[in-house]
């Protein structure tokens, strides 16, 4: 069907003879020249200032207004001890940000609650989840007196699989890390804290993060301006636009120069590109110069560099303006009001971590499960009767792995990130190490879980919390030494049992049996083996698979017919020792799940929760295929450009295991065709943002354009969430990868029933980054709009075509 709509067009467009029309044609065009506004005539000063009016505040203008009346009765002496993290009193009050580590909970505090980590967070595709679980760790945070939350990270984004702060980062999709940033800072924000996003910029590994003198300096990560753009400070675009008042720059150097110290970073990226209002701190020892960090944008650092002496000497000498001094002080207070800290209402600051403020974890325990019980991908089940998933009150159930119950002692660890982790975690894994180290109150594991559940069913359960068992005799002569193989000399039949006795070394009969893996599996109606991968700050993973844990599986599968197993992850983890043996007949993946870990995996194994989680990057087939490995050089050079995870292997025509945005559910979902409809018809006027500079960039960037819609049908027999996905493909001239996701959404729909889905396509997400002219551009051509159920399983497509057109100055026609 056509559809013809008259629109009347904007004062400004007489001033051009051409413009563009949206079609679901094969015609092309170009951008008519005349449409590009002269980029020089609209950039930003270098070191923005806030008081220059470059930058539309919008949201954060009024809390603007009152940091610049405050900084205006202020003495110089008093600017300096504010920058400086210092305290006034007097005529003047002033109380210094109290900051404290913990996007996922408060680090190192008592009588708080152990949150999802963010990987495992990110796999639910929910927008509420995201909000949700970020207000409640700012409540926590607020609750204790602390104002900044040194959180979420956007950075590392995830170029290297095996990176230490994998568990701490969102995706190395940058819309997914994007919208998920954008939920996190906002529902901090609402919380009444300050949300501190870490780290600025091209942080992706841990080794040689840190500077070890000048033979071994920390590692520069060097990457071009378009790939900077589009990939890595994307995501920081939406935290900015939903008012991300602090951000701290890396240990790391880019292109050179430490990140702290590059004019290019938090001055040019950050304040003139994004148009950021907050403050800029240093991550620890990443500040080196007194003014080489202030004219690059730092505004909160060392009381030393930035000492009374020090300063002012500088401000008479001309190191250091007297604008960019209240500029540093104005954005230093500018977010304590912009979240409402100034209202007077929270509580004094924690004077230990011991200190006890009531029950400051409300219901978030409800908020932890529910994250939990939507993060568990399910990679593989049996269609075999009575096998796979969901359990069904089996009558013999057992558990391996040291992953299944808890440590020898914890339920938090001791963790010294210089010397690296074991890879593989001794007791059930659910946090991070480091700064993103969780404060456990206590730990639901997998065993306490599922104990609960066959006293409940009447079921037995055995278990064995060890990736390499070989039992030890307490009993001295009366009970043989038993292993999962026969002792040499034994003269045994491989049963592990002893001298030819299935079950030797037992106490008689009845229930009793022999602890080992292959005794417990052989009369198992289920097999439950649970694996993990360790990581965090400070160092970075050596493997992505491990053969231990791998060996424990397919002994297991190999005398277990019904085998499921469960991996929780700090990141990507190859599967291809054990994926296809015809034993295993379930597999459940996440992140790394929190307090609650072992409920929410028995949600999911016994059917009370349909999982629901996707894959929030993708399962190679050997660590060789991923783009990227941990860099040993002092100069990493990022020459895949924007080509990482699903995009590396779209570009190569590669193979994987499971794709990104991929799950199963225990039910099914049909999709019917996709449409789209122009929902700002005038957007596509011009090939650059006409709109005013504000938090994030030109607020045009941001309005939704064009709406893609389908219809899922639950076809299955049980209720169920599905998490549609959205990958737009672009016309040549953007030189972007074949395809890129651009939305999502994750109705919940009943078995039988049908939902309407529409995906709001903003400009900013049609856009490219354009190089030269320094914006972010619309080109001509077609469009595809993909929507699937994982990144290679695409279920529907339509096309939207950019085309040049005649028109006259009064009225503009636009085809659809």
């Amino acid at each position: 069907m056509r559809m013809t709509r008259a629109l009347r067009a904007l004062p400004f467009i007489s001033v051009f003879s051409r413009a563009f029309s949206l079609a679901v044609t094969n015609s092309t065009g170009a951008f008519p020249n005349t449409t590009s506004p002269d980029p020089a005539a609209t950039s930003l000063p270098y070191n923005p200032i806030l008081a220059n009016g470059a930058v539309d505040l919008g949201i954060a203008q009024a809390a603007y207004d009152k940091a610049t009346a405050f900084v205006a009765g202020l003495s110089n002496d008093q600017k300096i001890t504010i920058i400086g993290g210092g305290s006034l009193e007097g005529n003047a009050t002033w109380t210094t940000l109290q900051l404290r580590d913990g996007e996922s909970g408060v680090n190192l505090q008592f009588y708080v609650s152990g949150f999802s980590m963010v990987n495992a967070l990110t796999m639910t595709w929910n927008r509420d989840l995201y909000a949700a679980q970020f207000k409640a760790v700012g409540e926590e945070f607020y609750a204790l007196g602390f104002q900044v939350v040194d959180g979420p990270l956007p950075g590392a984004l995830g170029r290297v699989p095996w990176g230490g702060r994998q568990p701490e980062g969102f995706s190395p999709d940058p819309y997914l890390t994007g919208i998920a940033l954008g939920q996190g800072i906002a529902a901090m924000n609402s919380a009444g804290v300050i949300a501190g996003a870490r780290h600025l910029l091209l942080n992706e590994q841990e080794t040689h993060r840190m500077s070890q003198g000048p033979i071994i300096p920390n590692y520069s990560s060097n990457a071009d301006d378009k790939t900077i753009m589009e990939l890595y400070l994307w995501p920081w675009g939406d935290g900015v636009q939903a008012g991300l008042m602090a951000a701290m720059c890396g240990m790391n150097r880019v292109n050179g120069t430490q990140s702290c110290e590059n004019n290019d970073v938090p001055a040019g990226y950050l304040k003139t590109k994004l148009g950021f209002a907050g403050f800029v701190y240093p991550d620890v020892n990443s500040q080196f110069t007194a003014f080489g960090s202030a004219n690059a944008g730092v505004d909160l650092g060392s009381s030393r560099l930035w000492s009374q002496r020090v300063i002012t000497e500088g401000l008479a000498n001309g190191d250091l303006t007297q604008e960019r001094l209240d500029d540093m002080a104005v954005r230093n207070v500018l977010g304590y009001f912009f979240v409402g800290l100034d209202n007077g209402l929270q509580p004094s600051t924690v004077s230990s971590e011991t200190e006890w403020r009531g029950n400051i974890r409300g219901n978030h325990s409800a908020i932890i499960r529910q994250v939990g019980d939507e993060a568990i991908v399910l990679l593989k089940n049996s269609n075999a009767t009575g096998l796979g998933l969901p359990l069904k009150k089996p009558k013999t159930m057992s558990l391996y792995g040291s992953h299944a119950g808890p440590a020898l002692a914890g339920p938090n660890v001791a963790f010294n990130p210089i010397s690296g982790p074991a890879e593989v975690f001794e007791g059930h894994l659910a946090g991070s190490t480091g700064s993103g180290q969780l404060s456990l109150p206590y730990l639901v594991t997998p065993l306490h879980a599922l104990t609960e559940r066959a006293i409940k069913d009447n079921s037995m359960i055995w278990w064995i919390l060890n990736n390499t068992y070989t039992s030890r005799d307490p009993f001295g002569p009366f009970v043989s030494n038993v292993t999962d193989a026969d002792p040499p000399g034994g003269g045994g039949d491989g049963d592990g049992g002893g001298v030819g006795v299935p079950g030797a070394g037992h106490f008689g009969g009845g229930t009793g049996n022999t602890p080992s893996f292959k005794s417990y599996a052989e009369n198992s109606e289920v097999c439950l083996v649970f694996v993990n991968a360790d990581s965090g700050e400070g160092t970075d993973r050596t493997t992505l698979t491990n053969p231990v844990p791998d060996k424990m599986v397919t002994t297991i599968a190999d005398n277990c017919n019904n085998t499921v197993v469960v991996v929780n992850t700090a990141g990507p983890r190859i599967l291809e020792a054990w994926i296809d043996h015809p034993n295993v007949t379930a597999v459940l993946y996440s992140g790394l799940l929190g307090q609650n870990s072992g409920q929410s995996i028995a949600d999911v194994l016994y059917g009370d929760v349909n999982p629901s989680g996707k894959l929030a990057h993708t399962i190679a087939l050997k660590e060789e295929d991923y783009p990227a490995r941990v860099c040993e050089a002092a100069a990493c050079n990022f020459t895949e450009g924007v080509y990482i995870d699903y995009r590396w292997f779209d570009q190569n025509n590669l193979s994987v295991r499971y794709p990104f945005g991929y799950g199963l559910s225990y039910t099914e979902f049909d999709y019917s065709v996709a449409s789209a409809e122009i929902t700002n018809g005038t957007a596509f006027l011009y090939k650059y943002p006409t709109g005013s500079f504000g938090l994030g960039g030109e607020v045009d960037l941001w309005d939704e354009v064009i709406s893609i819609s389908t219809t899922i049908q639950n076809v299955g027999a049980v209720d169920g969430a599905e998490v549609a996905q959205l990958y737009v493909s672009f016309p040549a001239e953007a030189e972007q990868p074949i395809q890129v996701l651009r939305g999502f959404e994750k109705p919940v729909i009943a078995a039988g029933e049908s939902a309407e889905v529409f995906f709001g396509i903003r400009r900013r997400d049609l856009s490219y980054w354009d190089v030269v002219a320094q914006k972010w551009a619309l080109a001509a051509g077609e469009y595809t709009f993909s929507v699937g159920a994982s990144s290679r399983d695409i279920r529907a497509t339509t096309t939207v075509t950019l085309t040049a057109i005649e028109y006259d100055s009064d009225l503009l026609q636009i085809v659809q």
